[in-house]
Parts: structure tokens; C-alpha cells; sequence
């Protein structure tokens, strides 16, 4: 169709080549030049073209076939470290690409044949480190991730933190371009530093800046090592671009891969050995004393079914507490009160003044200054740096051997008296679940047992509970299997959940396990992203949202402060606090699912409609496919 008005055309290339002209000449002239070429002198000069034709040099380099790079004599270095990675059995790297790490990227696909690791395509750096983080909470294996120079590590610093928190080993490799007088300026320049390990130093176990091959293979083996001696931890390595492209060079030393041996935990009694049957050997200790235990939820410790398993108010009654690997003692056994007369918190004791305090727990040896994961300190009787899982076998044959037979009577009748309580508990949780049973949006208590009805006969997966659903899984579903619950992010990072799920049903795939997540609004709008890796890597997942449409523990804070003040909180018109709602618009999260690869429905607001929605969505991921629901649900 003919134009109306019609220009002289003006093609990409004459276009480019004027605005290069005129670029050199932007930055090359001076205030003073630019001065003068205002004057009348300057206007009366015959005015250049504002696009020249291009030169032949110009013309050549856009329409001639790219000349190939020149070929590096001898082996890449970056294959070389992909042997050494190689050595360590580490299943996936959860990354997302980026060119700092361009050369051991390439070797990781072409030379390593993109086995052991596998790259899985990430679209967040703090998506790759939660995916670990989560993947080592079922396998007990750590993953690697790459992370581009200073962005990339600034992208995954929350997911460190958290991992970090919740003592989980994750290998972190930073691509950097070090040597100034090598690395290209602009970007690269912008995205590199002297340190990038300074980022996250606080909040790892132990870095290192590799300056050679040979170096690399040690510090490697060593990074792997530090991290999964207990206290676990994530561990950072600064990768130079230079030392990865650079092909080997025989400098008088034949490089070689040091062999792994994994450390000895600390513990109790040198004659203990670390295994994976935490929870059978605390479930011997319990009965062998008949002595309550309160699981505070880091990981699956203690049987839910268990009679002996209590709430944290059992501590007021203790004559002795041990405390196995607490990250807080001190609030296990206070309690500190928010907003006191004066706005001021107010601390209160949980047990008897001559309660016996026992701490066996390794993170003691673990300790930075900066951030205070470590807690408020507590003084206690016996405390003891040593990894607790290690530690209770010879605890147990200790204890067995320290009971009197005129104590064994009194023990057995505490054992019946805690399965009476552990009766009635179980009993009251029900009929408080009953609550609000048909109420819309849907309770959470109803969210969460209409999802069990539909798992309950699989080999199923707690892998994230992200949202605040008042506990209800571990008050109700029957958990018995360190599988059952991974517990929390650690640091308490909002968006750990949707990633750290994608990663723990990446391990239950491999291992023929039902994966389920109980995912929440605001956390998922953190990484969405994670939802197309799930989809393109074929991760088999049900997450069923608790989509109350606010940042609920805000709306809270919100709320007690303006009654503190004696003022009206203002809503704005949503249902919470300016600030802490998620709606109008409200997120069609099963429709941001579907766009990324996800079977999806919703919004599902009438819980009648959850049963048979559930039973569709768990048929799905069965067959291989992630599958999300959007929920309606109260607040909590």
C-alpha cells in the first residue's frame, strides 16, 4: 500500500554508520569545540549529510559471513575444572546463564556432555541457590550453582542468607572478569570487582579466589569438604573468565583432581558414626526416658503420630531440657511479650527456676559477628559443640545404662500419662479444624486436610509450606518420615518457598516420590520465574496456593501498632493496611502457571469445589507434569 507521505528511506546500515560518525564526534569534541560550532562561521559551512554512506570497511563487516575466532592451542582450562567437578557427583547446576562464566558453561554442556551436573536453566539467580537449598533437604546432597560477577551474586544473596541460616550446603561459583587490563569495559567492567566473595562472606561457611587450575581443583574439593562438615553450610568460589578460557599450560607440574574424603562430624564420642536415621535414633532416646519432645519444625525430627511429640508449652514442667542443635535456646525457654506498657518487648521465663539446662549443638563452632542468626545467648549447665545426630547413639546406650530399675516404674508411668495428653491434643486440633468448615473464601484448615485426602495413600512430600496455614499440616497430617516436613527457609527470606519446592520435587523425582507445596501469594510473586524451569525440566509438582491476597503478618504488625497508638488503621479500601494487600488487581497465579507450562485452575473460592479440583491436579502431576491450584483462603 502506497504512502500517503512519502520520506526518503533511510536503510539500518546508513543509519548506523551516521550514528557512529556522530558519536566519535560527540565524545571527542570539547565544551570549547562545541562552542564554536555554533558560530556564523559554522553556519555557513556546507552541512554535512546526518547519514553517511557506508564505508567499504563498513560494508564488508555487516554483509560478509563473521570470521571465525581464533582456535585456542591445547585444553581449554574450563574442562579441566569440569573433571574436577566431576569427581564430586553432583547431580544438577541450577544457573542462570551468563557470561562471566561463559568458558565453563560451554565445557559443562560440550565437553561434560551435560551429565553430573546437569545445567538446568534458571531465571533467577536467588531461583538457582532456593532449588539447592531445597534439593539437599531430601537427597542430603549438595548442588553447585553459577552466579554471574557481582549482579548475579547480589541477585542470590537472600537465598545464601537462607541457606546459610538453615545450615543447608550449596556451592556457589561467581564468574569475574579480574584482570582490568584484559577485560572488556562497559558491562563486564560494571559487573566485576576485586572481591566478589565479599558479598556473601558473612554468610558462608568459607571462600576462596582460585589463581590457577591447580588451585582450583584444591579449592573446589575443599569448598565441597568445608560445606558438608557439620554444620553444613553454602561455600563461595570467585572463578576468573581469564583462568576458565585460557588453555592449560605445562608450568613444570602435572595438574591433578585431589581426592574427596568426607570429614568425621563432630561429636559426643569419637566411637559415634553420622547416618540418616536422625529420627528413629531421637524417637529411642524419647522412650528410652519417656520424655516429651517438641519438634520446632527446622526439619522432620520427630514423629507427628508419636504420643511423646508436644507442643512448646511442655518445656514449663521440665526438670531438664536437652537441646539438640536449638538455633534458638533462649526462646524455648522465654517468652518475649511484643509491645509491652511502654512499646517496649517484655521478657518473661518458661520454666522452673531450678530447671537443668543440656545443649548439644554444633553451630556453636559456626559463629560470625555480623548477622545475628546466632541468636540471643542462653546460659546453660552442660553445653556441649558437637553434632546432636552423631552424637545420640552413644547418648542413648549412655542413658540405658544409667537407669535404675526402681526409676523404670515412674518412667513407664510418665509414658502413659503422655499419651493421654497426646489424645486429647490430637483431639482438639480436630474440632478446631472443623471450624469455619464451609466458610468462603476457604479455611486453611480446609485447605490443607482436603489436599491429604487426596495424597494420603502416595509416598508423598511436604516440600514447602510457605505460607502461614496455622500449622495445620504438622498439627494433623500423620508425619513419620524425615521426607514428610523439610521445614522452613532458615532465614526466614520471603521467596525461599517456590524455588526451595522446585528443588526438593527435583530430588523426589528421582527417587519415585509424590511432591506437594502449600504455596503462598506474596512468595511466589518474589521468583515466578521457578515456574518454567519446573515446566521445561519436567518437574513433577503440586502446588496448591494459600491465596489470602496480602502480606498477612504485615497486615498484623500493622493492625496491634495502630491500636497501640490508639489510631484507625487506614485499608484504603482493600481488606488490610495500606501496603499490605496483594489485590485490586488480584493475580490469576493459575493463569501465570498456564503461560509458563504449568496444568493450572482456579480461582477456586467454593471449598466444595477443592476435593475434586485436588483429585484432577494430583492425576496430573502423576503423569509427570506440574500442576498448580489457585486457592481462595482466609488470612491464616
Amino acid at each position: 500500500m502506497a504512502r500517503k507521505h512519502p520520506r526518503p528511506e533511510v536503510s539500518r546500515r546508513k543509519f548506523l554508520a551516521g550514528a557512529a560518525v556522530a558519536g566519535a564526534t560527540t565524545a571527542l569534541a570539547p565544551p570549547a569545540a562545541k562552542a564554536a560550532a555554533t558560530t556564523d562561521a559554522s553556519i555557513s559551512a556546507p552541512r554535512r549529510p546526518s547519514a553517511l554512506p557506508p564505508t567499504m570497511q563498513v560494508a564488508v563487516a555487516e554483509t560478509a559471513t563473521p570470521k571465525e575466532l581464533p582456535r585456542i592451542g591445547g585444553v581449554a582450562g574450563s574442562d579441566f575444572m569440569v573433571d574436577v567437578i566431576k569427581t564430586l557427583d553432583i547431580k544438577y547446576l541450577p544457573s542462570n546463564p551468563a557470561s562471566s562464566f561463559r568458558a565453563i558453561h560451554e565445557s559443562l554442556i560440550n565437553y561434560g556432555g551435560n551429565k553430573m551436573p546437569e545445567f538446568l536453566t534458571c531465571a533467577h539467580e536467588e531461583s538457582a541457590v532456593g532449588m539447592a537449598h531445597g534439593y539437599f533437604k531430601v537427597a542430603g546432597k549438595p548442588l553447585m550453582t553459577l552466579c554471574h560477577g557481582t549482579v548475579g551474586l547480589q541477585h542470590a544473596a537472600m537465598a545464601v542468607y537462607n541457606a546459610w541460616c538453615d545450615r543447608v550446603p550449596v556451592i556457589i561459583v561467581g564468574g569475574n572478569d579480574l584482570d582490568a587490563a584484559h577485560r572488556p569495559p562497559g558491562v563486564p567492567t560494571f559487573h566485576s570487582a576485586q572481591d566478589i566473595n565479599a558479598l556473601v562472606r558473612d554468610f558462608t561457611k568459607w571462600d576462596d579466589t582460585p589463581v590457577s587450575l591447580q588451585h582450583f581443583a584444591q579449592s573446589f574439593v575443599r569448598a565441597y569438604k568445608i560445606s558438608m562438615t557439620p554444620p553444613y553450610g553454602p561455600v563461595a568460589i570467585s572463578l576468573d573468565a581469564g583462568l576458565q578460557q585460557e588453555p592449560i599450560r605445562n608450568n613444570g607440574e602435572k595438574l591433578y583432581i585431589p581426592r574427596y574424603v568426607p570429614t568425621s562430624p563432630p561429636q559426643g564420642d569419637s566411637g559415634a558414626a553420622r547416618s540418616e536415621n536422625g529420627v528413629r535414633l531421637l524417637v529411642q532416646l524419647a522412650e528410652a526416658l519417656q520424655a516429651q519432645v517438641i519438634d520446632q519444625g527446622g526439619r522432620m525430627n520427630f514423629p507427628k503420630t508419636h504420643y511423646l511429640n508436644r507442643p512448646p508449652t511442655a518445656v514449663s514442667n521440665a526438670d531438664v531440657i536437652i537441646g539438640l542443635e536449638l538455633s534458638d535456646f533462649w526462646a524455648t525457654v522465654n517468652a518475649w511479650i511484643d509491645n509491652g506498657e511502654h512499646g517496649i518487648g517484655v521478657n518473661t521465663t518458661r520454666i522452673k527456676p531450678d530447671t537443668k539446662l543440656i545443649s548439644i549443638n554444633s553451630s556453636e563452632l559456626l559463629t560470625k559477628a555480623n548477622y545475628q542468626d546466632f541468636q540471643r545467648f542462653q546460659s546453660v549447665d552442660v553445653s556441649m559443640a558437637a553434632d546432636a545426630e552423631a552424637t545420640l547413639p552413644a547418648l542413648i546406650e549412655a542413658v540405658k545404662a544409667a537407669i535404675p530399675d526402681d526409676r523404670k516404674a515412674a518412667i513407664e508411668k510418665r509414658g502413659e500419662a503422655a499419651r493421654k495428653a497426646f489424645a486429647e491434643a490430637r483431639e482438639r486440633a480436630k474440632q478446631a479444624a472443623a471450624l469455619a468448615w464451609d466458610a468462603s473464601p476457604v479455611s486453611t484448615a480446609r485447605l490443607v486436610m482436603e489436599t491429604w485426602a487426596q495424597i494420603k495413600d502416595l509416598d508423598w512430600s511436604l516440600v514447602s509450606s510457605s505460607g502461614n496455614v496455622s500449622n495445620w499440616p504438622n498439627r494433623l497430617w500423620p508425619m513419620e518420615k524425615y521426607y514428610h516436613w523439610l521445614g522452613a527457609s532458615g532465614g526466614y527470606g520471603v521467596g525461599y518457598g517456590a524455588p526451595a519446592s522446585v528443588g526438593a520435587a527435583l530430588a523426589n523425582r528421582d527417587l519415585g516420590r509424590f511432591s506437594i507445596s502449600i504455596q503462598s501469594d506474596g512468595d511466589l510473586m518474589y521468583a515466578p520465574g521457578v515456574l518454567w524451569t519446573a515446566a521445561r525440566h519436567k518437574i513433577p509438582l503440586l502446588a496448591v496456593m494459600h491465596n489470602n491476597r496480602g502480606y498477612h503478618q504485615e497486615v498484623m504488625h500493622v493492625q496491634r501498632l495502630s491500636n497501640f497508638r490508639n489510631r484507625v488503621a487506614s485499608l484504603g479500601g482493600d481488606m488490610g493496611p495500606i501496603g499490605t494487600s496483594i489485590e485490586n488487581p488480584d493475580i490469576e497465579y493459575h493463569k501465570l502457571a498456564e503461560s509458563m507450562g504449568w496444568w493450572a485452575k482456579g480461582p477456586i473460592k467454593d471449598p466444595a469445589q477443592l476435593g475434586t479440583v485436588i483429585k484432577e491436579a494430583v492425576a496430573v502431576v502423576k503423569s509427570g507434569q506440574p500442576a498448580l491450584l489457585n486457592v481462595w483462603t482466609q488470612p491464616r
